[in-house]
């Protein structure tokens, strides 16, 4: 039993779809956007405010699975500032120009990740790590002053 379809015909038959979809479509990584030379943008309060959301979320959830606190809160800082470096340099618009070391980033992230989490959490968060905290703010809190009347 023979077929009437040789490779020639085959290749006819298909030659003339390939090249109108290749003319119709972008295929070609010459018109692709090359995404290494764009300037990035800072991150602004938004984007931060995601960030650390996202980082607590995470720090929630995984703290209610039986992850260990340590490796939670590691996971969620490094995923932080990642993003905050791949899609915005490590950039924030708050600073300026001026690019926080890493070390720096990794702080301020946790910091950020754990007060949030503190809202939702707090079951989820230790002890002594709270109390950090509850420290850091109370020591940061703006002082009030009191105004007499006249």
């Amino acid at each position: 039993m023979k077929f009437g379809l040789n490779p020639f015909k085959l290749f006819k038959i298909l030659f003339f779809p390939i090249c109108l979809f290749s003319l119709i479509s972008d295929t070609s990584l010459f018109n692709q956007e090359i995404k290494a030379n764009q300037k990035l943008k800072p991150a602004i309060e938004e984007d931060l405010y995601l960030y650390k959301g996202m980082g607590a979320s995470y720090l929630c959830i995984a703290s209610k699975a039986g992850i260990d606190f340590t490796k939670a809160i590691g996971v969620a800082t490094a995923t932080y500032v990642q993003v905050l470096e791949g899609k915005h340099g490590g950039l924030i618009k708050e600073l300026g120009d001026k690019k926080l070391e890493r070390d720096k980033l990794f702080a301020g992230a946790e910091f950020q990740i754990v007060e949030t989490a503190l809202k939702y959490c707090p079951e989820s968060i230790p002890e002594d790590v709270t109390q950090k905290v509850n420290k850091i703010l109370i020591e940061n809190q703006p002082v009030k002053k009191n105004k007499k009347k006249r």
